[in-house]
């Protein structure tokens, strides 16, 4: 049994909401793409959407930070090129940067955009890893009798996509044979169609699991769901 876990509250709370990237047309044509797929093949496909995989509380601290500086250093200008003070030094020193900072922040929270370019490629990377880790063991795509779990994780946020699969899975097909299914989801995400995107990588899927021979067995059963897994964090 799943034991849920408590979430910290964020500033970012449920900034990305996984139910508007599909419609109830597309998560139909997920599970009908996952069931042929696996119709064909001993692969058990595990497609997991998530809206981000962490808060990125740091990011509103660097855009407040970025903020301020540009404020500060617009205002030096100002008063470099008219000697503009307001009539008061302190106020003209202390309220641009006080300001630009608060939109800073207030930016980075409402864009996601901006609140993505606050967060390095190598952080995003590490999170999304480790995130996708979590699905693979929280969704038990390991649980397989003949261990051809395989789990396509998709982070919308962060705009990135992590295929992992299972021992036997692992056994016939070489890691970079999945970084096309990867690179065709990640235009699906930059393009707001995710869905059509992950249909059309279910069915890739299936094709390099038929190509390397992971077959169907007379016994085979349909061992996980095969619907999207969806969250928002």
């Amino acid at each position: 049994m799943k034991v849920p876990t408590r979430r910290r509250q964020s500033i970012f709370h449920s900034a990305v909401k996984t139910r508007n990237f599909f419609s109830e047309t597309d998560l139909e044509a997920i599970r009908r793409a996952t069931g042929e797929a696996e119709g064909r093949t001993s692969g058990e496909i595990v497609p997991v959407v998530v809206g981000a995989c962490d808060d990125y509380d740091e990011a509103a601290w660097k855009a407040a930070a970025f903020g301020a500086l540009t404020a500060a250093l617009a205002a030096g200008i100002v008063h470099g090129v008219g000697g503009f003070w307001l009539g008061m030094g302190w106020l003209w020193i202390t309220a641009p940067t006080a300001a630009g900072a608060a939109i800073g922040f207030v930016l980075a929270r409402l864009r996601p955009g901006l609140r993505r370019a606050m967060v390095s490629p190598e952080t995003l990377d590490l999170r999304v890893g480790r995130r996708a880790r979590q699905a693979f063991l929280d969704e038990e795509v390991f649980a397989t009798t003949e261990r051809t779990g395989i789990l396509i994780f998709l982070a919308l946020f962060e705009r990135r996509v992590i295929v992992i699969g299972d021992e036997a899975i692992n056994r016939a097909v070489e890691p970079h044979e999945w970084q096309d299914i990867v690179d065709h989801l990640i235009i699906g995400i930059r393009t707001g169609q995710p869905g059509p995107a992950l249909v059309e990588a279910i069915r890739e899927c299936g094709l390099l699991l038929e190509k390397h021979g992971v077959e169907i067995q007379p016994d085979d059963i349909d061992e996980l769901n095969d619907g999207l897994r969806m969250e928002d964090r």
